[in-house]
């Protein structure tokens, strides 16, 4: 866990803990139908219904294309469970691929992750821009059309295709590009 970028950088508490998607990184990925972790105070949409933590996203039905940057912490286990077994969207994570949530919902269930070059500059409720992430960030795709949205999102870094991805051959997913 990193406690400097989840408790405030000085290992005290945050003064939030509403680490907001830069809008150009959602731009890059298209539009979405959901965002279950979406914050209270977002100035950008995330998607077309966003659910904030007084609405439980995680007890409502999931549709569509799902958008997900889940809080950090003990409850993003949670999310990335239930992404997986929604398989269509794609979640923005901490890159910590030696946790048991990564290992069992990302390696073993997704479709592709891009794992992003630099730290991501999270935005702060309200739009200002926070420090850089204390830890690389990584989005995971589910469902061909997400791998997709990554190989043409011209966000820097690097698109892995796992073996799980099975709705396509692995050429379509290396030569198809977004209408």
């Amino acid at each position: 866990m990193n406690s400097t970028f989840e408790t405030g950088g000085d290992g005290g508490t945050a003064t939030t803990h509403d680490w907001l998607t830069p809008p150009e990184i959602l731009q890059s990925l298209g539009l979405f139908d959901m965002d279950p972790c979406a914050s209270q105070f977002q100035p950008w949409r995330t998607a077309e219904k966003q659910f904030t933590i007084d609405d439980d996203g995680l007890a409502r039905d999931w549709v569509g294309r799902v958008w997900c940057n889940p809080p950090y912490g003990p409850h993003a286990e949670r999310f990335l469970k239930r992404m997986a077994e929604h398989g269509n969207g794609i979640a923005l994570i901490f890159a910590r691929t030696e946790t048991r949530a990564f290992q069992q919902f990302c390696w073993q269930r997704a479709d592709a992750m891009l794992f992003m070059s630099g730290r991501i500059k999270f935005r702060l409720p309200g739009g200002g821009v926070a420090g850089p992430a204390g830890a690389p960030s990584v989005l995971i795709a589910y469902g061909k059309a997400n791998v997709l949205a990554l190989r043409n999102s011209k966000i820097p870094g690097y698109v892995v295709v796992l073996d799980n991805c099975e709705s396509a051959p692995e050429e379509d997913l290396f030569s198809m590009k977004a209408a």
